[in-house]
Order: structure tokens, then C-alpha cells, then sequence
């Protein structure tokens, strides 16, 4: 066959790509999540593309998060989280007035102060100012990091390290609820942006489906 292979110009195909774990997911590739009531109305049942793989640098670790959107267009920002067991950690970014009505801006000021202790309180009335956001919401948050540096690539860099004190410089702040199933994530660049997002971890299993987009790159 090999001789038959080289005078008809026969080529070898390409090895299939196996799509099975959050981890392998690239640019254009699509996932399907469950449709548990567990899950916001922003995750559940969706059927959500890849739009981007980008890079989290931190002094001795690296992250990959994945944007995806669904039929809304909407940005979900999803991560891989190892603690005790692999989790999901999907985030969605909150505007100012957002945060305003969330929380006590007072106590919000404080997470930016030393020595980094802080509990944020969500306020009384929030959940029925933002029905859509109710379970990505806990009671109350008691902050675990303080003004963690890192840099922020556009770029996947899963195979390969990123260029050295290249990417958006910022420092992140963190907030976990008691059942640490959700938390406030705050990243302040030197530009002077910031962003707070919710944060909602949850099992590998709420992903049902993969399907490969039109890159078959291992």
C-alpha cells in the first residue's frame, strides 16, 4: 500500500481529534452545559462557542480562560480551578452601577487596603434589583488574597511560555463565600481599569457535550 500510496499521491489522514476534557478546548470549538436548575439562566442548557483562549501569568503559575458566548452574545469567562477536585469556574464581569447596588461601597473600598481581611456583605435588597444574577450571588464574602501580581495575555499560552514581562500588568484581589461555591474577583491594571467579575464554581460533569470547530490542530 505504501508503494501504491506514493504514485496516486494517497496521503495519510490526519489522526482524529479527541475532544473530552475542558482542558483541550480551542478557539471555535463549542460545548453544551446541562440544563440543572443549579446552573444561572446565563449557563443553563447553553450551547456556548469559543471565542478566545487567553493567559493568566501569575511568579509560578500559568491559566488558560476560555471566552465563550451563546445565542445572546453575552461574555461567560470560564477557568479550570484544582483544589480538592477539578472544577469549572465560570465568571461573568459586573458594570459599576452593578457593583454600586450590589454592595456597600464603603466596605468594597477596604478591599484595597491592608491588611486584606475583609468580609462584603451583599446588600439586603440586590437580588431583586438583579434577578438574573441571584445564583451567582452568596450572602456574604470573606477576602483570601490581596493584590496578587500578574500579567493578562490575549494569547494562548498552554504549550509555550508567554514573552517575559509582556501582557497587561495588573494586581488581583479575591473573595470566597462560606461554601467557597462562589467568590468576588477584582483585577486593577496599571492603566487604571478594573474588573470585578462573579465568579461560580462547579463540576466538570455540568459540561454534556464537546464539539470540535474546524481546527483539527491536536
Amino acid at each position: 500500500m505504501g508503494f501504491l500510496d506514493k504514485i496516486f499521491g494517497n496521503k495519510p489522514k490526519p489522526p482524529v481529534r479527541v475532544l473530552d476534557h475542558p482542558a483541550k478546548l480551542n478557539a471555535g470549538d463549542m460545548l453544551t452545559l446541562d440544563d440543572s436548575f443549579a446552573l444561572p439562566p446565563q449557563l443553563r442548557g447553553q450551547q456556548l462557542k469559543v471565542e478566545r483562549v487567553s493567559c493568566y501569568e501569575y511568579e509560578r503559575s500559568r491559566h488558560a480562560e476560555w471566552l465563550l458566548k451563546g445565542r445572546d452574545n453575552q461574555p461567560v469567562f470560564m477557568m479550570l480551578e484544582q483544589d480538592d477536585e477539578e472544577l469549572l469556574a465560570f465568571s461573568i464581569k459586573l458594570t459599576r452601577a452593578e457593583v454600586e447596588q450590589l454592595f456597600n461601597l464603603d466596605e468594597f473600598a477596604q478591599i484595597f487596603e491592608q491588611p486584606g481581611n475583609v468580609t462584603l456583605k451583599l446588600q439586603g435588597d440586590a437580588r431583586s434589583h438583579f434577578p438574573e444574577l441571584a445564583q451567582w450571588l452568596a450572602d456574604e464574602y470573606h477576602q483570601v488574597s490581596f493584590a496578587t501580581f500578574g500579567y493578562f495575555h490575549l494569547n494562548d499560552y498552554r504549550l509555550m511560555s508567554p514573552p517575559a514581562a509582556q501582557g497587561d500588568a495588573f494586581e488581583s484581589y479575591c473573595l470566597d463565600s462560606a461554601d467557597e461555591q462562589r467568590s468576588v474577583e477584582i483585577e486593577v491594571y496599571e492603566s487604571g481599569e478594573t474588573d470585578v467579575m462573579l465568579t461560580l464554581y462547579r463540576p466538570l460533569t455540568d459540561i454534556r457535550d464537546f464539539w470540535p470547530g474546524a481546527s483539527q490542530s491536536l
